[in-house]
């Protein structure tokens, strides 16, 4: 397969109706040279699924690129036979898979939560006495000092994505907090998306824009062919998935977009300010 470089993508902000071969459009104010995106994958091949052309981009445009796997893949077998050695065999998967895409073995990162149970781990001291998810979110980002973040959708999609989503948009930001200095410091992450593995996206931001509810991403990337070849090559890696996301590989052909490919994303602000002056405004009429 030829090299997928920067000129294999264009990006599309949806809200504004502007297209631009400049990665910026996807990840505002984009450095190069000090660029690291963190792809938090609630399991191991929703990453690749659903932000493999953010991923490959990203890494065309000089990014270093982290997935983060939360679950350990132990509920992900199709027979009894295979449940005994299913995490292991998930795991040297998953190395092959991001490894095709170019992504170092070093740089997957595998959290250990099971399947199914990330939602009861959100937090940092737990009832169980166990630490929680922002014990080992936050020191990590901050020691890979993270810039981006690729985060799963949160809108009934699957538990596990839903408790994945919460721990981005929550512990995200309290990276480049004035906190917990023993764990380091860094810079606050520059920008936050969504992405989809097969649901769709929440219709908060096309509600709140005005827009067409059938359009609930706001940033999108159509990719020359071989980027979706490079991507499949990565989900056939799984093979221990093969029935499981059967389902998802055929439903990709809806990406086609003429003689190229689609991925669609929520670009979003994990701390919005609440802003007065429509309550000033507001006011005023009714006094």
């Amino acid at each position: 397969m030829s090299e997928i470089t920067a000129g294999d993508f264009r990006y599309y902000d949806l809200r504004r109706r502007t297209a631009s071969d400049d990665i910026g459009a996807l990840f505002p104010d984009w450095q190069p040279g000090d660029e690291r995106v963190a792809v938090f994958t609630p399991h191991d091949d929703d990453g690749a699924l659903g932000a493999g052309y953010s991923m490959l981009a990203a890494m065309a445009n000089g990014a270093e690129v982290y997935v983060m796997v939360f679950c350990d893949g132990w509920a992900g077998y199709s027979t009894p036979e295979e449940a005994s050695g299913i995490v292991a065999l998930r795991g040297e998967e998953t190395l092959e898979a991001y490894r095709s895409m170019g992504v170092p073995d070093e740089n997957i990162l595998r959290m250990g939560y099971a399947d199914f149970s990330v939602l009861p781990y959100i937090g940092w001291h737990l009832d169980s006495g166990k630490l929680g998810t922002i014990a080992n979110v936050v020191p990590t980002l901050r020691r890979l000092q993270v810039t981006r973040l690729l985060i799963p959708n949160g809108y009934r999609e699957h538990v596990d994505h839903e408790a994945v989503h919460r721990v981005g948009a929550f512990d995200g930001p309290q990276v480049g907090d004035a906190i917990l200095a023993e764990y380091g410091r860094a810079k606050p992450v520059r920008s936050f998306m969504q992405y989809a593995v097969w649901a769709d996206l929440s219709p908060e931001d096309a509600l709140v824009s005005g827009e067409d509810t059938r359009v609930r991403a706001n940033r999108a990337i159509v990719a020359t062919p071989k980027v979706e070849d490079a991507v499949m090559e990565a989900v056939l890696a799984w093979k221990s998935q093969g029935q499981v996301i059967e389902g998802l590989v055929d439903q990709r052909a809806g990406r086609r977009h003429g003689d190229k490919w689609l991925e669609v994303y929520y670009s979003f602000d994990p701390r919005p300010l609440l802003d007065y002056g429509p309550y000033h405004k507001l006011i005023e009429t009714i006094a």
